[in-house]
């Protein structure tokens, strides 16, 4: 019986992550707007984020706010993406009864997403 050889070539076992290790974010909002700048720490993470890092993931992850609409804006140039979900400040800073009606730390809820490297 042959004894497996080793292959440096052959594929890594993927592992999931969560998007903070590759990635950083800010966040600002207006009204019931939010907006959250996302940005790879090495670009070679970039490809993977635009894959993983969709419209659909970040409307399903902010669905417990109300998000009702997401759009998404690549950022090529600069290894990062614009996020602008509408209707997920429960009533903006004047409405909401929430600690955090301005929805500066929701940027930490998007960074929790989990994605497979």
């Amino acid at each position: 019986m042959r004894q497996a050889e080793h292959n440096p070539t052959a594929a890594r076992p993927l592992t999931s992550v969560c998007l903070h290790q590759l990635a950083h974010a800010r966040a600002g909002d207006k009204g019931e707007r939010l907006n959250v700048a996302l940005f790879a720490y090495d670009a070679d993470h970039y490809a993977t984020l635009l894959e993983q890092v969709t419209e659909e993931r970040v409307l399903a992850l902010f669905a417990h706010r109300g998000a009702s609409r997401v759009r998404r804006y690549p950022l090529p140039n600069l290894a990062g993406m614009n996020f602008v979900i509408d209707d997920v400040l429960q009533g903006g800073v004047n409405g909401a009864l929430n600690l955090d009606g301005h929805g500066k730390t929701l940027s930490f809820l998007l960074l929790s997403l989990e994605v497979t490297i």
